[in-house]
C-alpha cells in the first residue's frame, strides 16, 4: 500500500523547495507583508516582544510631550475616577477567615530539648568548678569566637588577664583603634642605585625602590639596560612605582639576559594582563628567577584566556619556585600550585645531594647520584 506525496494548492511540497523566499516577498504589496507579519507565534522567543505583538498603534501625535500636564491629568483621572466598592464592607470587632490561637505551653516556657554531653568524671568535675575567666581562656583556646569578644580573645591567647566587667554578661563595647606610626619613606637614592648596578657592584645584593613617587621613565630605562650586565642582584623590588607596560616590555627584556635575579617583585602597578604575560615568558630564557610577584596591577581579574596562558608558562618554567598572582579559576590555581610543588621538591633533592646536575644538549638533567 502506498500513500499519495502530499500536496500544496495542486502542487507537490517538493516542488517548492527551490522558490525563492525574497523573490516572493518582494512581489507582495506593503497591506499584504503587514498582514503576514501579524501571522506569528506569540511564544516564540527568538522574536522581540516588539515583534511578536500584533498591536499598532497608528494614531498621531496631537503634539509635543508635557510631563508637568501629563501627570496633572493622570491626578486628576485618578482623583475623579470613584473607588471599587468592597464585597464585604469592613465592621469592626468581626472576625474574618481562621483566627490564630496559640499552642498551650502547660506554664513550662524553658527549652526542653537540651544535649547531652557524656563526659569524664574528671573533666565534668573541672568544668563544674572552673571560673568564668576559665571558661573564656578554654573556648578562645579552642577557637570558639562567637562566645567572646576581640579583648578577651586576644587577652586569653597572651595570657593578660581578662578585662573587667567583659564576662558573659559584661556589655560589650567598640575597641579602640591603635595608633601605629606611619612607615618612614623609602630614602634610596634612584640614581646611585643606578650607578651602582652599571658598576656590577658586589656589594649590592637587593635593590628596593619600593613606594618611591616621580620616578621618570628615564631612570627606569637606565636601570633596566644597566641589569642586562648586573652579575650580582638577587632581589629587585619596584611595588607601587608607576610601572607601565611599555617599562614592563624594557623590564620583560632585561629579565631575559639577567642570570643572577633571584626575586622580582612588581606589586601594585599599572600592568596589563599582557604584559605580565610577557613578564612571566621572559623568565623561560634564563630560567634563573625563583620568585616573581605582580599581584594589584590595573586589571584585578586577569580572565580565563589569560590565566590559562600563564599556566602553559608556569608549568614550562622548571625553576620557578614562589609565584604572587592573583588567580580566579580553579583550575589553574591547582595547576600552578602542584608545579610549584614539584620544583620546591626537585630543588630540595638537588640541595641535598640526592641529585646530580648535568648539562645536555643546552637542557638541564637529573640523574641519581652515584
Amino acid at each position: 500500500m502506498t500513500t499519495a506525496p502530499a500536496k500544496l494548492y495542486g502542487k507537490n511540497l517538493s516542488e517548492y523547495d527551490e522558490l525563492d523566499v525574497d523573490q516572493l516577498l518582494s512581489q507582495l504589496s506593503p497591506e499584504e507583508i503587514s498582514i503576514l507579519a501579524k501571522e506569528v507565534d506569540p511564544d516564540d522567543n527568538l522574536l522581540p516582544p516588539s515583534e511578536r505583538c500584533s498591536y499598532e498603534c497608528n494614531k498621531e501625535a496631537t503634539g509635543p510631550l508635557n510631563r508637568k500636564k501629563l501627570i496633572e491629568h493622570i491626578n486628576k483621572q485618578a482623583l475623579e475616577t470613584p473607588d471599587l466598592p468592597e464585597i464585604k464592607p469592613y465592621v469592626a470587632g468581626t472576625v474574618r477567615g481562621k483566627k490564630w490561637v496559640a499552642p498551650e505551653t502547660n506554664g513550662n516556657t524553658e527549652h526542653e530539648d537540651k544535649i547531652a554531653i557524656d563526659l569524664d568524671d574528671e573533666y565534668g568535675d573541672a568544668l563544674n568548678t572552673a571560673s568564668q575567666e576559665e571558661i573564656i581562656d578554654l573556648a578562645a583556646i579552642l577557637g570558639f569566637h562567637s562566645m567572646m569578644n576581640q579583648d578577651q580573645y586576644h587577652a586569653s591567647l597572651l595570657n593578660k588577664g581578662q578585662p573587667v566587667g567583659l564576662g558573659w554578661d559584661g556589655v560589650t563595647k567598640a575597641t579602640q583603634p591603635k595608633v601605629y606610626p606611619p612607615e618612614p619613606p623609602n630614602q634610596t637614592d634612584p640614581d646611585e642605585s643606578i650607578k651602582r648596578v652599571l658598576d656590577d657592584d658586589s656589594k649590592l645584593l637587593d635593590l628596593n625602590w619600593n613606594n618611591i613617587k616621580n620616578i621618570s621613565d628615564e631612570k627606569f630605562e637606565n636601570l633596566f639596560k644597566a641589569l642586562v650586565e648586573n652579575t650580582h642582584l638577587e632581589t629587585l623590588s619596584l611595588v607601587n612605582v608607576g610601572l607601565t607596560d611599555r617599562l614592563a616590555g624594557k623590564l620583560a627584556e632585561a629579565l631575559e639576559k639577567n642570570c643572577t635575579l633571584r626575586v622580582c617583585n612588581v606589586e601594585t602597578n599599572f600592568i596589563s594582563p599582557v604584559g605580565i604575560v610577557h613578564l612571566v615568558k621572559s623568565l623561560l630564557k634564563q630560567r634563573s628567577l625563583e620568585e616573581f610577584r605582580a599581584t594589584n596591577q590595573r586589571s584585578q581579574v586577569l580572565g580565563n584566556k589569560i590565566e590559562m596562558e600563564l599556566t602553559k608558562l608556569i608549568e614550562q618554567n622548571p625553576t620557578i619556585l614562589r609565584l604572587g598572582l592573583h588567580l580566579e579559576y580553579n583550575d589553574a590555581r591547582h595547576r600552578i600550585a602542584s608545579h610549584l610543588q614539584r620544583n620546591i621538591d626537585r630543588s630540595r633533592l638537588r640541595r641535598t645531594g640526592h641529585f646530580a646536575r648535568t648539562y645536555t644538549g643546552g637542557w638541564v638533567v637529573h640523574k641519581k647520584a652515584k
